[in-house]
């Protein structure tokens, strides 16, 4: 039997950067707010203290800052005909665990999508006919706009102080900007980050290209800033530790550096960790919540009443969450009906390695430095005579120097031994990866739901992932990782390895931690979970939020848009919700 605890006004599932903008937006309104967070507590001081974050085997290779999955996973198979089977190590993705979740580990890339990202089905259909999208492709509209999102995208990037340079400032084209790139009202809060040598070589072949490269937007201060909150940030020391570690200095955006200190001095907040939520439980008419259940570490079972709840996991907790509460009707892939883990969605990376004779200095790196060209994404260029739809930037990253994870070899190089070592010392100091990031479409057959057969640590169903990609997603990366050969030649290099994307997927081998979809937004309940205001269409007082909204994804990192749809959603509850609880769409 649960024990029953005082009710609050708001409960928020999760403790990341959603939870923790929601919360700092909803407090303003004079509301008791109550956060559960399955994983640890985590501070800048004394956890990500330089003087032991900086630690590649803890962090990077055994998965210091990352859920565990002897207590949470799920079960994978890459097809309907197939048994799936858990995930017992951490491999394709890595999702955070703990308070900030994966804001603190995330590198800091910072994108806002395109325009046309956001009427992707509407948009592809008008330039090229309905005929040219396959017909098991489920995308779909957002049912917002970049318009509707641009001041949340703005909000976002001066709370975390993101350096770069616009390309599009209210209509108008900037130099050294993405020409690409939607409107923005004002430029970035700071300016780009100092180049390294590599994303000079890459800018210098670009431009010989044809093509006009920029500064990737980051979330690493390139100076000191004090954000809208008042928080004091300090300056990227470009140390290389900042994907798969905490930032120490206060220079990578995170909840810790930019929102919890001024959301922990609230009165009407508060945090609760080893909070594991396993479900929402609806009143007798099934139309409304009144409480989560969570266990905390010693197994003990909790009911926390609430008037709201919201849902601001990684992207496939929620899902699992809103599958165990019986919160939207499950999909079924073989009627193509149901919403609730519908348009589960990935990336899709490949590489081109070259070895230089130029030093780079790998080890002087920052979590988004880098130079791109965006040509390739979206619908920037003309797909009718390549027969695929969707793109991605292609961009030369200098993320860092670590010895274990990021040293390249030339593909003819000996696997061990003297050779290797030889190898290892001649290329280390003179190697560099151009890399493709790819949307991916959502398909019939890629979803989410639970497993029939494995059970969790609680004996909840396991949530179970179906996923392969589609032929439309490998002739996309094909036709990147063309263009990305061709930039690495003209790099003039001693030898290039491209590295094209091969199938089936696995879930083995890291590739993103850029999982979507599954609880999707849109206009029609009939295809989606939640309404554009993220609030389900079910049960009107559950809001979830996450990358799991997207109905498909596009070809850059999600946590702009994560952001911006956090703040998108904590203004129609401050604005609408609060004021007059109910649907705020009508079905």
């Amino acid at each position: 039997m649960a024990t029953r605890l005082k009710p609050v006004d708001v409960v928020l599932v999760g403790f990341g950067w959603t939870a923790s903008i929601i919360a700092q937006e909803l407090t303003e309104e004079g509301v008791q707010v109550l956060a559960l967070e399955r994983g640890v507590d985590r501070a800048t001081v004394p956890d990500f203290a330089t003087t032991h974050i900086q630690d590649e085997l803890k962090y990077a290779v055994r998965n210091g800052l990352f859920q565990a999955p002897m207590r949470e996973t799920l079960t994978f198979r890459n097809t309907r005909d197939q048994v799936a089977l858990p995930m017992r190590h951490l491999g394709s993705f890595r999702p955070g665990a703990g308070v900030g979740g994966a804001g603190v580990h995330w590198n800091g890339q910072t994108w806002r999508f395109l325009p046309d990202d956001f009427i992707w089905r509407s948009h592809t259909e008008e330039r090229y006919g309905a005929g040219f999208i396959p017909a098991d492709l489920t995308i779909q509209d957002w049912g917002v706009t970049y318009d509707d999102l641009e001041p949340y995208y703005d909000r976002f990037e001066y709370l975390c102080g993101v350096s770069g340079k616009a390309g599009n400032l209210q209509g108008s084209k900037q130099s050294e900007g993405n020409p690409f790139e939607g409107a923005r009202k004002r430029e970035y809060p700071l300016p780009p980050l100092e180049r390294s040598v590599g994303s000079l070589m890459f800018d210098k072949a670009a431009k010989e290209m044809g093509y006009q490269p920029f500064a990737a937007p980051a979330a690493n201060t390139s100076r000191p800033y004090l954000n809208p909150l008042g928080v004091q940030m300090g300056q990227c020391t470009y140390c290389g530790f900042c994907e798969w570690f905490g930032c120490g200095n206060y220079s990578k955006a995170s909840p810790q550096s930019t929102i919890l200190p001024v959301l922990l001095k609230k009165d009407n907040f508060s945090y609760r960790t080893g909070c594991d939520v396993t479900k929402v439980l609806l009143d007798n008419t099934g139309k409304k919540a009144k409480s989560v259940i969570y266990r905390d570490l010693e197994g003990r079972e909790y009911e926390q009443p609430a008037q709201l709840v919201i849902l601001c996991a990684f992207a496939q907790h929620n899902v699992h969450l809103l599958l165990l509460s019986g919160i939207g009707e499950p999909y079924n892939p073989f009627t193509n009906t149901g919403v609730t883990g519908r348009n589960y969605a990935y990336q899709i990376t490949s590489s081109v390695e070259a070895f230089v004779d130029e030093l780079i200095n790998p080890y002087m790196g920052a979590g988004a430095l880098g130079q791109a060209i965006d040509e390739f994404n979206g619908d920037n260029f003309d797909h009718g005579p390549e027969g695929f739809i969707g793109g991605g930037y292609i961009a030369l990253w200098t993320t860092g120097g670590r010895p274990i994870l990021q040293h390249h070899l030339p593909k003819d190089a000996p696997k061990w031994g003297a050779g290797w070592k030889k190898a290892m010392a001649e290329n280390y100091l003179k190697s560099v990866a151009i890399s493709t990031h790819g949307s991916v479409v959502s398909q019939r057959g890629a979803y989410l739901d639970l497993d029939p057969n494995y059970k969790d640590i609680y004996g909840n169903p396991m949530l179970r992932l179906t996923f392969d990609f589609h032929a439309n997603d490998y002739k996309m990366s094909a036709f990147l990782t063309d263009k990305a050969e061709g930039i690495a030649k003209a790099m003039k290099p001693r030898s290039i390895d491209v590295k094209k994307r091969k199938g089936p997927y696995s879930i083995i081998p890291y590739q993103t931690t850029h999982n979507t979809g599954g609880a999707v937004m849109g206009d029609d309940p009939r295809t989606s979970v939640v309404n554009r205001y993220l609030q389900s269409w079910d049960v009107h007082n559950v809001f979830v939020v996450g990358a799991c909204n997207f109905p498909q994804n596009a070809g850059y990192n999600p946590t702009g848009t994560v952001g911006a749809l956090a703040y998108w959603a904590a203004d129609a509850i401050r604005s609408m919700y609060l004021k007059n609880p109910g649907p705020l769409v009508q079905a």
